[in-house]
């Protein structure tokens, strides 16, 4: 888990680093950040959904997970537990929980994460996510400097999420085909351009309860494997 620690670890330093100069950043410069990170994440969203593969399975994924994660209500559960910690820890930053969840997703949805975690899991290489720990920690620079301690706080779910797909690849790896890799990319990459219009305030969409496509993909796409039926 080498690569999930030094991502861990990038991260918290990373926040530190934001934190400590964003005290004396413009509110005007906080916008143009803002506007900088929605853009780039619309774009991130769109390059890991181009060229997509089994369109239909994708959308029956997305589908299915968003009304079972509104059934679940996760984005509020979510939220609920993020102001349960701003209380506990006396936290002022009203973004607090927008934060949270943007920096986790950005962190913990996306292609260098699946593959990463892959090929860590199954004790190939752990190269991938030393990149992206690299990555990740620049990135945090910039999204502390605009969420301010959530992003710390981040570095949390990071290492349980990427920590825990690490050791369900070991487990499972010889189980993940390319096909599956490729589908759970795609539903990352829309929710990732989904989590880019709402930091553009351009629609407010409640990500975070879309999360339980990324489990039920790589069901159908098990079972479309094995079905023979042509999508």
């Amino acid at each position: 888990m080498i690569g999930t620690i030094v991502n861990t670890a990038t991260v918290i330093v990373g926040s530190l680093i934001g934190m400590f100069f964003s005290k004396g950043i413009k509110n005007e410069y906080h916008t143009a950040f803002f506007q900088v990170i929605g853009l780039v994440t619309v774009a991130i969203g769109v390059g890991m959904v181009y060229a997509i593969e089994h369109l239909v399975i994708v959308i029956i994924s997305l589908v299915i997970g968003t009304l079972l994660g509104t059934w679940w209500d996760i984005e509020n559960q979510i939220e609920r537990f993020s102001n349960y910690l701003k209380k506990r820890l006396k936290i002022g930053n009203e973004r607090f929980s927008e934060g949270l969840i943007t920096t986790v997703l950005l962190f913990c949805v996306g292609s260098m994460t699946i593959l990463g975690t892959i090929q860590e899991g199954m004790g190939i290489s752990s190269d991938l996510l030393i990149t992206k720990a690299i990555l990740d920690g620049f990135s945090s620079i910039i999204l502390a400097s605009v969420f301010g301690i959530s992003v710390l706080f981040s570095a949390i779910p990071l290492f349980l999420i990427q920590g825990g797909l690490t050791l369900l690849a070991m487990q499972l790896g010889a189980f993940i085909s390319d096909e599956m890799v490729a589908a759970l990319t795609a539903v990352g990459g829309v929710m990732l351009i989904g989590l880019g219009f709402s930091i553009l305030e351009i629609k407010k969409i409640p990500i975070a309860n879309m999360l339980p496509a990324l489990l039920v993909v790589i069901l159908l796409v098990w079972l479309y494997r094995h079905s023979g039926i042509a999508l």
